[in-house]
């Protein structure tokens, strides 16, 4: 019997890994990723191409308007996106932490995956490097499976749609050796919380992704305008 996964995708590296992880575990995957309001699109062209190189029978980019609240820098841009000395990072909720972001995704995956009859969701979420994001921790994927037992007819029937973080304790550089092992294309893969034709190599982001790279000893595929003299080292 086949079984079906919807996996969020968002261009990143860590959705990317966890998509291949859960094709490695045998599952047809279900690829969603969300139009929220972001800064910039190259993180959906990313996720299309995650997403058709992992062959997922299917893609759906649903779209949902997060600018209407704000609140977060990356959907007001009159708020800055954080720019900290990497011994800074994930010392407190940064500015790109949006507001309750995973419980709506989480939620409308969980609709797709009841329609889909499918097996388990799939998320891309780890607590290891990016301390900051109060949705990324344990105890609230933990929460959510409870509620998601409670909310369908599958988990009333006692046939849970499990919400799976295959990723949740690794360290950057772990869920990069993975990918690594995997063939996972991080090449197609977008991290940086700017648009432009090339990562910008200091943003938080930028800079979590080349620590990982740095300390497996492999060189991050993807373009930047600048790179940090610890890295090219």
């Amino acid at each position: 019997m086949v079984k079906k996964a919807v996996c969020l995708i968002s261009g990143g590296i860590d959705s990317c890994v966890t998509a291949y992880l859960a094709k490695s575990e045998g599952y047809e995957i279900y690829a969603l990723s969300f139009n929220y309001g972001q800064r910039h699109m190259k993180e959906l062209a990313s996720s299309r191409a995650i997403s058709s190189a992992v062959r997922a029978n299917e893609h759906i980019i649903f779209d949902i308007d997060l600018k209407k609240f704000g609140g977060s820098s990356l959907v007001d841009r009159s708020i800055t996106t954080p720019d900290h000395p990497l011994e800074e990072i994930g010392k407190s909720i940064p500015t790109t932490y949006v507001p309750a972001r995973n419980t709506v995704f989480l939620s409308i995956a969980l609709t797709y995956a009841e329609v889909l009859d499918a097996d388990a969701i799939f998320i891309g979420v780890t607590a290891t490097d990016y301390a900051g994001y109060p949705d990324c921790r344990p105890q609230y994927i933990e929460a959510f499976q409870k509620m998601a037992d409670l909310a369908t007819k599958r988990g009333v029937e006692g046939n849970s749609i499990k919400i799976n973080t295959p990723i949740l304790h690794l360290s950057k550089a772990d869920i990069i050796r993975k990918g690594l092992e995997l063939g996972a294309p991080f090449e197609k893969t977008w991290s940086c919380y700017h648009g432009e034709q090339k990562a910008c190599g200091r943003c938080d982001s930028c800079l979590l992704r080349l620590k990982g790279f740095k300390e497996i000893g492999s060189r991050d595929p993807i373009k930047y305008e600048f790179l940090p003299d610890w890295y090219l080292k």
